[in-house]
């Protein structure tokens, strides 16, 4: 058997970023060779991928990546098994470059970005790989949850990333003044971190939704003795209420709860003469 030096076990590790003992029994196996010891360690990850397959990956964060003029914009939800792994630097440098990758290649979904090659960082592999690969060094199951993508070439892509990187938005503004629109599009992208909204406006309110969230009210009312004739001037209150929380504009505004963000759109296109909309957003939880 070759003489495997601690040196060549070192430049091992360097490249792949596995533990030591696996890269010298790595390189014991390929006799030395290092490229071959490189292949050993891919297929030995790809091999502890199949065999993790199973294991629940619900640990993981939230990733954002803005171009530098704020025209595009990625976030996606890389996903692993343990809070441990998912705060170390190899995980979390690992979605940033998926991340990046994404916005340069404008991948607007986990199987675009699957077939995509990494840099040399990452051995020049397709995503896909890599995955497998990162299992083997990390010794958990990984997955590519989910992606998306906007682009704003009449407007504005702004994000927020909560602390810890577990909650995350994405917001696009059409507009004529994207300079102007910069700090509004981020206040939006907090608002819809923190307030959830499903929808820009009202009428994009799903119908099912509608008649669900009606006929609790209703059964609610009934339940409550409230008279019959009383019943559907209630059912439109509370419907206005549930309006409230789940459309972007028709929320309160999280800086100013005096005032609606409609207001604030309102406001900005005053102030600036200029036209503004929310043409759409994206909110990422862990585990949602």
């Amino acid at each position: 058997m070759s003489q495997i030096s601690a040196k060549d076990v070192k430049d091992l590790r360097d490249i792949t970023g596995v533990g030591m003992m696996d890269c010298k029994k790595a390189l014991e196996e390929s006799a030395g060779d290092m490229q071959k010891a490189i292949e050993y360690l891919r297929k030995k990850g790809a091999a502890l991928a199949a065999k993790r397959a199973e294991k629940e990956a619900r640990e993981g964060m939230v990733a954002i990546r803005i171009s530098d003029d704020r025209k595009a914009g990625v976030i996606l939800e890389l996903n692993c098994e343990t809070d441990f792994v998912a705060r170390g630097n190899m995980f979390t440098g690992f979605a940033a470059a998926l991340a990046s990758l994404a916005l340069d290649n404008a991948a607007a979904s986990p199987e675009a970005l699957l077939v995509l090659s990494l840099g040399e960082e990452y051995g020049n592999e397709k995503v896909d790989d890599a995955m497998k690969t990162m299992t083997g060094r990390l010794g958990e199951k990984l997955e590519l949850k989910r992606l998306a993508l906007f682009f704003a070439p009449d407007g504005v892509v702004e994000s927020y990333v909560h602390p810890g990187a577990q909650l995350g938005s994405l917001v696009q503004l059409v507009t004529d003044k994207p300079e102007e629109a910069k700090v509004l599009a981020k206040d939006l992208a907090m608002q819809v971190a923190a307030s959830s909204p499903i929808v820009t406006d009202r009428s994009a309110v799903p119908a099912d939704y509608i008649e669900k969230e009606m006929e609790i009210y209703r059964q609610q009312a009934l339940g409550q003795g409230k008279p019959e004739q009383f019943v559907e001037k209630i059912v439109t209150g509370r419907l206005e209420k549930y309006y409230q929380e789940v459309v972007l504009t028709e929320q309160s505004f999280i800086k100013d709860g005096n005032i609606k963000v409609s207001d604030v759109l309102s406001d900005f296109r005053k102030k600036h003469q200029a036209q503004v909309d929310v043409k759409g957003f994206v909110r990422y939880q862990l585990g949602e």
